[in-house]
Parts: structure tokens; sequence; C-alpha cells
């Protein structure tokens, strides 16, 4: 077990990549709190893995993840309870592929509010008790299209690509307070929204990976228990790319 006996938090943690990290991080270990955008789906979720696996530590939470007031109290209830927080996944996040011509300034705020903003707010939120304890990992959920960029939903690989920035420039700001800080960045992947996406448009994606296959949630979730490990330990300021390509 990679993560045993570690506190982490995960942030969209209910459904697709997220939950999958969740899961992943139970499996190997540590006590999870993952973090819902409503209380019932929250719940929903920790039922869902409890069921699979009673002797799982996990519970759920729901805090207002752009408002930092709202971030604070929830992650100060978390330390209290367990302690400490060790890890946190910023997996929480929502896309975009509106055309730049449909784009208003409120739609694009939006998007940066939880893409962005969120992640400073919660990592903001934990990284003074890290520093106490001279210890602690975050990892942060980024996107292919924050280096590739995409035709259209503008908003979406710009906030990545500030994720990405935010990724390495607190890995220089909190390595010497021993807090690595990391992000992966998924390729496409087999969420719900993918299976929504008619066959005929994903073949050609499919075509274009040497694997010949779309990764599974799963694929990413092991990205995030590897660098949430002491296998990790002299890994920081990374944005690991899980896509499947070959790069030269």
């Amino acid at each position: 077990m990679l993560l045993k006996d570690k506190i982490a938090i995960v942030t969209g943690g209910t459904r697709g990549i997220g939950y999958a990290i969740v899961r992943a991080y139970l499996q190997n270990g540590a006590t999870v709190i993952l973090c819902g955008s409503r209380p019932e789906t929250a719940q929903e979720a920790v039922d869902k893995l409890k069921a699979e696996n009673p002797a799982w530590n996990v519970e759920g939470i729901s805090p207002r993840l752009t408002d930092y007031s709202s971030v604070k109290a929830a992650f100060d209830a978390v330390a209290a309870k367990y302690g400490r927080i060790d890890i946190l996944a910023n997996n929480a996040g929502v896309s975009a592929s509106e055309p730049f011509s449909s784009y208003t300034p409120e739609l694009f705020q939006k998007t940066m509010d939880l893409n962005v903003n969120a992640v400073f707010n919660c990592t903001r939120a934990v990284t003074d008790g890290m520093k106490a304890r001279h210890g602690g990992c975050i990892i942060n959920t980024s996107s292919m299209v924050s280096i590739t960029g995409q035709p259209a939903g503008v908003a979406y690989p710009t906030s990545k690509f500030a994720v990405n920035g935010m990724t390495l420039s607190l890995a220089r700001e909190l390595g010497p307070d021993g807090i690595r800080v990391n992000a992966v960045a998924p390729g496409i992947t087999n969420t719900d929204m993918m299976r929504a996406v008619p066959k005929e448009h994903i073949a050609p994606m499919v075509a274009k990976i040497p694997l010949r296959r779309i990764g599974e949630p799963e694929d990413i979730a092991n990205a995030f228990v590897f660098l949430a490990s002491d296998m990790a330990s002299y890994i920081t300021g990374v944005v690991l790319s899980v896509d499947g390509l070959a790069r030269s």
C-alpha cells in the first residue's frame, strides 16, 4: 500500500477521474475526504465506495470551492479531526467547448473561477499546515489541451495553462518547506462526457494514439497515486502527461 495512513482530500471526487482517484487512494491505504458540489452527491459517492469495501475510511464534504472561507473552514475541520492533511488532489473543474464568438465575460469567468481560483483556494487552505509539519503533497489536474490548445472553448485550455503555471511556481516556492507540487495532464479519457461522443468522432482520435485506445479513469488515477507516494519523493514541479501519446 503506497499511501498507508495518509490523509487525502480529493476535490471533484464524486465521479469520473476524481472518483477513480479516491478509489485508488483508498485501495492504497489512505483515508480520503472527497469533495462534491452538493452534500447528496458527496454522500452517494461515499455510500458507493463503502458498499464496495466497508473497511475503507472515506467521507464526503461539500464546501464551495470558489469561496475561500468555505474551503478553509471545511479543510480546517478535516485537519482538526484527523490531525493533518498529507495530500491534496485538486481535481474539480469544468470543461468548455463554446466558440469564441459565443463567449461572454461571465462564461469565461465561470470557467476560470472553478478551474483556477478554486485550485488556489484549496491549495492556500492546506499549505500552512503542511509547512508546519514540513511535508505534504499537492497534485493538480491539468489537461493535454494546456499543451496543445483546442479548436473551441478557449477558457478551458487557458485555465489549465494557468494551473500548470501555478504548479511550477508553487513547486519552487514551497519546496523548501518540504511540500511537493505536481500536476497530471490527462488526454482523452473514458468519462461520462466522452461516452456521449459518437463513435465515429472518437475513432479518428484513437487512430492518432500509438496505444490505439483512449485512457480510462484508472490510468489517470494511477499517476495520482504515484505522485502522492514516497516513490515520487524527489519529483516536484512536473506536469505529467498521461495521454498515450509518444513524444520526441
